[in-house]
């Protein structure tokens, strides 16, 4: 019986000392000699359009369009001017623009649009490709996505992939994440 309440107190204390070190991520509960650990669910944040605005801004790449901060949009070939196909690992890194938008500054309104996804969001579209940001780009103007896997453009203000010209139908299939 001694054993047991020996075994039962280090089993508290370890289950003690993991809960502490891991509380922001996981729940640890302990009862009678059993430990369960659950992981919490994770959030992925994307970021709010600023303003509903999608407008035009100057970059080493040419014209591109941006939000109302200044940050990139990009368009991703494999959804082929329709519905996203980016989900899961890939939203992760290329987060959806889901926002009421408005154009400003050389953006032509009647190529902008909506495309529905998975989770009921709407995704903002020009010229029918859904436009994403991406997480690795520090700051406004930044164009580290530009040409990733050779599926993920920057956007002119015709609605054309920068860097690869008029895209219809067959694009390259890839992950592309």
């Amino acid at each position: 019986m001694r054993r047991f309440g020996i075994l039962l107190a280090i089993m508290a204390l370890v289950a003690a000392a993991c809960s502490t070190a891991s509380a922001s991520n996981e729940t640890t509960t302990t009862s009678q000699a059993t430990t369960t650990t659950t992981q919490a669910p994770a959030t992925t944040t994307q970021p709010e359009a600023a303003g509903g605005v999608v407008m035009v801004a100057d970059s080493a790449l040419g014209s591109i369009l941006v939000d109302g901060d200044g940050n990139t949009l990009y368009l991703f070939t494999p959804d082929n001017q329709g519905e996203s196909v980016c989900y899961d690992q890939c939203e992760a890194n290329w987060p959806p623009l889901v926002d009421d938008i408005q154009a400003k500054d050389g953006v032509d309104g009647s190529l902008l649009g909506t495309a529905p996804r998975t989770d009921g969001s709407h995704q903002v579209t020009y010229n029918g490709w859904p436009l994403y940001y991406f997480a690795n780009d520090a700051a406004p103007g930044d164009t580290n996505g530009q040409g990733i896997n050779d599926v993920w453009y920057t956007v002119s203000p015709e609605g054309d992939a920068i860097g690869l010209g008029p895209l219809q139908g067959d694009a390259p299939a890839s992950d592309g994440y």
